[in-house]
Order: structure tokens, then C-alpha cells, then sequence
């Protein structure tokens, strides 16, 4: 884990980026969790440092902070950091990809079978879906909404965000933050 974290400390070369296609990152995943957060699939920023959210222009970390899911602003070569809170991470597709939009319908239904048995394992009291797109199609669900869905898996609830992407120009900061907020007052 030291070398992932000195990774995070300087940015990835164009070589590393390029080398870090189809790479997989580990769940930060445990029992019990307050909030399960799911992703997309990682990018490739995430796939060269091995770890979630770590490209510079996702909001992810800040919105944690924000909504006040965590004390301080963690760097994400802190983000096992998240279990201690009750918190975890995984994603819908595993491997590593530029854009969401190189992922199939397929990799995201199979995902979807994969995050079941996980809800089923550890039993989280809520899944955060971060990604609208992603959940719509893994469970062909196509008009899901972001918030608290009817529908629950087990004991664990589902509650639908958008996803923190810098590139996801329809949600600003503050509004990410009040949506997490929301939440983060249910789950507690």
C-alpha cells in the first residue's frame, strides 16, 4: 500500500495511464456498513494509483466531507479510512476504462449480479448508487431517479446519486452535497 500512496502524492504518466487499462481495483468493503457506495468502474487515473475517486476533478471526497460522511477531506491513499466510519466502496464493472462509455450493456447486468451477492454478503443498510446510468441499466430499471428507491435488496435499501465525475457538468458541488446530505440523514 506505500507504493500506492506515494502514487497518489504525484500525478500518473501518460505511460501509466495508458498501461492502466483494464486494471481492477480493490473494494474498500467490509460487514454491517452504514453505506455501501457504488461506482461506475474505475478510471484511469484510479487504475494507475490503485485507488477509487483519485483523479483530481472528482468531487467524491469532497462531497463525503461536505455532506459530512467523514471529519476532515480524506486524500483517497486514505480512503480505507471510510471503513472505520462505516463506510465502503466497490463498482458495478471492475476493469478499468478512459470513459464509462466502453463499458456494455452485458459487463453492467453481469456487474449488477455480482453487487447482489455482495449486498448479500455484507449486508450494508444502504447502497449508494453513483451513477444513475449504471443502475437504470445493470437492473433495467430505465426510469429509476436519483434518491430512495422503493425497492430494497434484503435488509439493504438503495438510495440513487448522481455520479461525482468531474465531467458530469449537470450537478455542481453544493447540489452533490445536499444530495449526499440527504443520505447521510437517513442512514443515521
Amino acid at each position: 500500500m506505500i507504493l500506492l500512496q506515494n502514487m497518489a502524492a504525484r500525478k500518473p504518466t501518460k505511460q501509466e495511464l495508458a498501461d492502466a487499462v483494464h486494471l481492477t481495483i480493490e473494494d474498500i468493503i467490509g460487514p454491517d456498513l452504514k453505506v455501501l457506495f457504488c461506482g461506475i468502474n474505475p478510471g484511469l487515473y484510479s487504475g494507475a494509483t490503485g485507488l477509487h475517486f483519485a483523479r483530481p476533478g472528482n468531487r467524491f471526497w469532497k462531497v463525503l466531507y461536505g455532506a459530512g460522511f467523514t471529519d476532515r477531506l480524506l486524500d483517497p491513499s486514505e480512503e480505507a479510512e471510510l471503513l472505520d466510519s462505516g463506510y465502503g466502496i466497490t463498482c458495478f464493472v471492475e476493469r478499468t476504462t478512459a470513459r464509462a462509455d466502453e463499458l456494455s450493456k452485458e459487463e453492467f447486468i453481469a456487474g449488477g449480479k455480482i453487487l447482489l451477492e455482495k449486498l448479500d454478503l455484507f449486508k450494508p443498510k444502504m447502497l449508494g448508487v453513483l451513477g444513475l446510468g449504471a443502475y437504470r441499466t445493470a437492473f433495467d430499471r430505465p426510469k429509476a431517479r436519483v434518491g430512495l428507491q422503493e425497492e430494497k435488496v434484503g435488509n439493504t435499501g438503495i438510495w440513487l446519486l448522481p455520479n461525482p465525475s468531474g465531467l458530469n457538468a449537470n450537478y455542481q458541488l453544493t447540489d452533490f452535497i445536499e444530495l449526499f446530505s440527504e443520505l447521510k440523514t437517513t442512514v443515521e
